[in-house]
């Protein structure tokens, strides 16, 4: 089974234990705030909004802060590409394309490769080192930005909070939103519960899901203050051996492991992707794309073994083969 159909039924299958938990009254929770009886824990979203709508620190929500941060540090997001429903939703979306779409997509994120390789010529040109980015390049300078559009929804859930004294965001957050769903459509159908949330929860999702298009890497809060503690976090994260990689060795174009990754990380190329190996989520799919196993996933690297690093000189390499089926957008 590939990691990326065995990432999917693990998502699915602790949404359906929690959804049935929901539904039945068993007391498990949902993934924003869940837990056993005197144990559970908040998100690290809900617990900071609570707290900063409580004007008070919470000892539960202090608690699950540093639970989560921990957890954060061992494996980075992993939370986002294992078992958070948004990127189930997507993919459930992507399925329901038709082939020319998916083929448009396809050739969209060659059309990208192929222009970050550009950039990454020019650059190497104007640094004149082989350094492979120039100290004033602007598509470089771009990439050194320390925060996105995430941190400044993050930003702006944290103030809403504080201005009207409730967590704001928790309202349009779509993991809530999903259980949220589940919730007054058993309702719907147990007990005949026809209210407007019925059509208004379930539509808000599908707006956030369809018009706020790459929502984890673009808008998700949650993934920018995960972010944020990911960056100190040194454990499973993906290295490339040097002595396998077809780039290096032998000058052979392959871009599988760029082309591959949900989370827009270029791994052979760090500069110029999108984002960087803070938002790693350990779903392990630039490990399989890999055609020479020249990338892994070791609890800590070894020395020797080079992470994200730039060969220089090199152009990005581009390969369109499975871009159709690997690309999220």
């Amino acid at each position: 089974m590939k990691t990326k159909n065995l990432r999917t039924a693990i998502a699915v299958a602790a949404f359906a234990v929690l959804s049935i938990g929901l539904v039945a009254g068993i007391g498990f929770g949902t993934m924003s705030g869940f837990g056993w009886e005197t144990i559970s824990a908040l998100c690290p979203l809900g617990a900071l909004t609570t707290m900063i709508a409580a004007k008070t620190v919470v000892p539960r929500a202090v608690v699950s802060l540093v639970v989560m941060g921990l957890l954060v540090l061992v494996v980075g997001r992993a939370f986002c590409g294992w078992l958070c429903p948004v990127p189930v939703l997507e993919r459930a979306r992507a399925f329901f394309r038709s082939p020319k779409k998916r083929k448009e997509l396809a050739q969209a994120k060659h059309d990208e490769m192929v222009g970050i390789a550009k950039s990454e010529l020019g650059c190497a040109g104007e640094a004149g080192d082989g350094s492979g980015c120039a100290r004033n390049c602007a598509t470089c300078a771009e990439k050194r930005t320390k925060l996105d559009s995430r941190h400044y929804v993050l930003g702006g859930a944290l103030l809403s909070t504080a201005i009207f004294g409730f967590p704001v965001f928790c309202l349009v957050c779509p993991v809530g939103l999903t259980f949220a769903t589940v919730l007054v459509v058993w309702r719907l159908f147990s007990a005949g519960d026809m209210t407007w949330s019925v059509v208004l929860i379930p539509l808000l999702l599908v707006v956030e899901l369809v018009f706020l298009r790459k929502w984890c890497t673009r808008f998700c809060p949650l993934a920018g203050l995960m972010n944020l503690a990911s960056r100190f976090s040194k454990t499973f994260r993906p290295v490339i051996d040097e002595s396998k990689c077809l780039e290096t060795t032998n000058g052979t174009p392959c871009s599988r492991c760029a082309i591959a990754c949900e989370a827009d990380i270029n791994l052979r190329h760090p500069a110029f992707g999108e984002r960087t190996l803070a938002d790693c989520t350990r779903c392990r799919a630039c490990v399989e794309a890999c055609p020479t196993q020249a990338v892994s996933m070791p609890f800590v690297a070894k020395r020797g073994v080079a992470g994200a690093v730039d060969a220089p000189g090199s152009p990005v390499p581009v390969v369109l083969a499975d871009a159709e089926e690997n690309t999220a957008e």
